[in-house]
Order: structure tokens, then sequence, then C-alpha cells
């Protein structure tokens, strides 16, 4: 599969429809530092995990000058992202480091934020702003259940960490400790998570791209899976892109649910997810359609893949729909509503 994922996905500009939407939404705002301010560090050192193997990651440092600077605009973004933006909360704040990736296309900064008073701290990450991950992220928002924060200004993206434990540690590492009724719960949150990547086209969703979620119950552990890349949303033309069950990565957790799940089973969580969707789709019809007619007047892919998933498309769902559609917001588009209306066909208790 790795060889119907594009190596180098090119950045897009964010239009001034996309622009005026966030602006709307509260997902713009004036920040005093940009994402090619962090990178004029002086140098640099690799971090290694607790076995010794480089995680790609280096820790940056600055001049004494440049530092003060940026420590205090970090700590002003911080207050904006999760408080009023005020300066009162600057005092009880340290930025404890600054890493970059040189792994992946966005090559994001990772700014860990600690409160000196009580020693907590979260990370936030500072990247290249792209129209993709930015129709990506407020997909994420609108149609799964995760809420997602983030802000943009200029050509600088910031985001808040999505905490869990990385999908390619889990699996190596964790899955099987896990009892046979916690496995039981893992694949039936693969195929919901399967399902819901697929229908909104959210494509390279390897194992290194999503982190597994605990939530300890009274009686049990609950597994909820999340993207954490949203670069590939609406780019790649092989519909199978968008299906995690076929990519590599994911192979022992496809493995485990065939073996688990019976086939009914299966179908029945797909369509649980499906519902979902179109039930989240519809009760903010009006934010989604804004986001999905700037999609729509927008390019985030180039032709031949359009042309190539349209057809993919259509040939698996029968719509027409799919064949009329010019580029990736109209596709995308021609999905959520396929979804929808058959929901909305299936449900006798639906009440339009």
């Amino acid at each position: 599969m790795r060889k119907l994922i594009s190596k180098k996905k090119p950045a897009y500009e964010i239009t001034d429809a996309l622009s005026n939407y966030l602006t709307k939404h509260g997902r713009k705002s004036k920040i005093t530092i940009y994402y090619d301010d962090l990178l004029r560090f002086q140098g640099s050192v690799s971090i290694y995990d607790k076995h010794g193997n480089d995680t790609l990651w280096i820790s940056v440092y600055y001049s004494e000058f440049e530092r003060e600077e940026i420590d205090a605009s970090l700590k002003r973004m911080y207050s904006i992202l999760h408080s009023d933006g005020s300066d009162s909360l600057l005092p009880y704040l340290s930025i404890d480091s600054i890493d970059f990736c040189t792994f992946g296309n966005s090559k994001p900064f990772r700014v860990k934020v600690r409160n000196i008073l009580n020693d907590n701290y979260l990370f936030l990450y500072i990247k290249k702003a792209d129209a993709s991950r930015i129709y990506g992220l407020e997909l994420e928002h609108l149609l799964s259940p995760n809420h997602i924060n983030f802000l943009v200004h200029g050509n600088t993206l910031i985001e808040e960490h999505i905490s869990g434990i990385p999908g390619d540690d889990f699996i190596e590492n964790e899955l099987q400790k896990c009892t046979e009724q916690q496995k039981k719960e893992i694949a039936k949150e693969f195929v919901k998570f399967n399902e819901r990547c697929f229908v909104r086209l959210l494509g390279d969703m390897r194992s290194y791209n999503y982190v597994m979620v605990l939530t300890h119950d009274f009686d049990r552990i609950q597994y909820r899976i999340r993207a954490i890349d949203f670069d590939q949303q609406s780019y790649e033309g092989n519909a199978k892109v968008y299906k995690p069950q076929f990519l590599k990565e994911n192979n022992k957790l496809v493995t485990m649910t065939m073996e688990l799940l019976q086939e009914e089973s299966i179908e029945q969580y797909k369509r649980e997810e499906r519902s979902l969707l179109a039930k989240r789709a519809v009760s903010d019809k009006t934010r989604l359609r804004e986001i999905m007619e700037c999609m729509k007047n927008d390019t985030i892919s180039p032709p031949e893949k359009i042309a190539q998933l349209k057809n993919d498309l259509l040939a698996l769902t029968g719509d027409v729909n799919f064949k009329k559609s010019e580029n990736m917001g109209e596709i995308l588009q021609s999905a959520l509503d396929f979804v929808i209306r058959n929901y909305q066909n299936e449900n006798p208790y639906y009440i339009s």
C-alpha cells in the first residue's frame, strides 16, 4: 500500500473563503510568533526513547536573546489557545523544551508548556499551515466523537496535543497483554475507526498516525482510536488509502478483528458508525455546509487523483453523484450525502 500513498504531498495555501470561515468560528488569532521564527535555532540534540532508539525528534536551542522573545510569544500562544489570551497567566508558565521533528511532511515543532505552580504540563504543536490539514482538523471536530482545538495565523498552524498511546507502540508492546474481551473491544473500535475514516475521506491512517486512548470505566477499559495526522484529507486517488484495513502497518489489528468478530458484528458496527456520523452531520449542518462550500471551491488534489477516486467510489456505491463531482470537496459532499440519505431512508423513526 505504500506505493499508493504519495511520498510527498504538496502543501496547499489557505483561500480567502477558508480564512473567513476560520475567523467566523474562532479558529484564527493574532499571535506573535510564526513557524519560520522557530526555524532559527542555533543547535540541536537528538532525542532517544527509553530503549535507546532515535525518535527522529531533536531538541533545539536558541541564542539567549531570541529564546527570551520566543518563550514569551509561546506563553501568549498557550494563553490564547487555553484561556482568555490575557497576560495574567504568563508568570506561572514555563517553556521547558522546544523539539523539532525531522520526519514526515509537516516537520512540526513540539512545545512543552509547564505550569510552575503544580508541575502539570501539556504540549503544543506548531506547523506550517496547509489547507488539507485544516480541512481534516475541522472535519474531525464536526464528524467524529472528538473535539479538536487549533488556531491559524498566516502560514502558521497551532494544534493542541492529542493524548494517547501511539498506535504502532500499542500494537507492538501492549496488544498481546490484552484479554480476549479487551481485544474484542479493540477490534470493534478498529472497525468503527476504519469506517469513519473511509466515509470522511481521511487517508494514510498507518499505525503511527493515530493513537489508542484508554478510559477506565467502573468495570472495564474502554478503547478509542483517534487520528493525529490530517495531512491526507481528501488527497489520494485510490479509495483503499482511506481504509486503514488496507495499510500493512495495521495487519495485526486486521487479523485480530477477522478472528474475533463475526461478519454480522462487523456489518453492525459499520452501520452504527455511519449512523453516528450522519447524526453529527445533520445536527451541525450549518457549520458543516460552510466548511464544505470552502472545500468545494478549493483545490487540494491534482485532477488525476480526483478522477480516480470518483470512479472508485462510483463503482463501489453506484451513486451517479460521484460521477458528477469535479473536485475533492464535491466528492466528499457526495459521500456524506450518500451516508445521510441512507440513514434517513432506513430509519423508520427519522423525522425530517
